[in-house]
C-alpha cells in the first residue's frame, strides 16, 4: 500500500513535468534538431515556472529533490501525463505528507536517468539504471519507443540540464 501511495506522487510530479515539457517544445521535434536547441531553464525552473506544475513542485519541494533537477546534470526524465494519475489525489495527498519523503524520492528517482538518451539513443532491450538504483528496460517496436511498460508520447523536450520523454503510465520500482 505505502509503495503505490508512493507511486502516485511520483507520477503527478513527473506527469506535471511532462506537461510542461511537452507544452514548451514540439513533441514531434527530431531528437537531432532538439539537441541543439536546448532550453535556458532547468527541468526544475520549467516546472516552476508553469501554474499547471503546482503536484510536480509541491512533489519535488516535499522530496528534497528540486536542488538535483536544478544541478547541472544531466538527466533524462521520464515524465508521465496527467491521463496516467488522474484518478489519484488522495494517493498523492499522502505521498506529500513528511512522514513519506524516503517513498516519494523513491518514486520520482526511479523517473530519473542520468546522463542524457534523446530518442535516437533509445535502442531495443537497453537497460538505462535510474537514480533510484534500479534498471529501467527500453524497447523499440515499428517505431515506438516504450520504457517498461509506458509509451513514449512525446521525446526529446529539453532543459540546460537534460531531455525530458513524455510517458503514458508510472514507471513503478520492482519490489527488492
Amino acid at each position: 500500500m505505502k509503495v503505490s501511495h508512493i507511486v502516485v506522487i511520483a507520477a503527478l510530479a513527473v506527469a506535471s513535468l511532462g506537461v510542461v515539457a511537452c507544452g514548451s517544445s514540439d513533441s514531434e521535434t527530431t531528437a537531432s534538431t532538439t539537441a541543439t536547441t536546448m532550453s535556458d531553464e532547468t527541468i526544475a525552473a520549467v516546472a516552476s515556472g508553469n501554474a499547471d506544475l503546482s503536484t510536480l513542485v509541491a512533489a519535488l519541494t516535499a522530496g528534497d529533490l528540486v536542488t538535483t533537477l536544478e544541478g547541472a546534470g544531466p538527466y533524462t526524465v521520464f515524465a508521465p501525463t496527467d491521463a496516467a494519475f488522474a484518478d489519484i489525489q488522495s494517493t498523492v495527498d499522502t505521498l506529500l505528507e513528511p512522514g513519506n519523503k524516503t517513498d516519494l524520492q523513491q518514486v520520482l528517482t526511479y523517473h530519473v536517468v542520468p546522463g542524457t538518451y534523446t530518442a535516437a539513443d533509445l535502442k531495443d532491450g537497453q537497460k538505462l539504471m535510474t537514480v533510484e538504483g534500479q534498471e529501467l528496460t527500453v524497447s523499440v517496436k515499428d517505431g515506438v519507443v516504450k520504457v517498461n511498460d509506458a509509451t513514449v508520447e512525446a521525446a526529446d523536450v529539453n532543459a540546460s540540464n537534460g531531455v525530458v520523454h513524455v510517458i503514458n503510465k508510472v514507471l513503478v520500482p520492482p519490489a527488492n
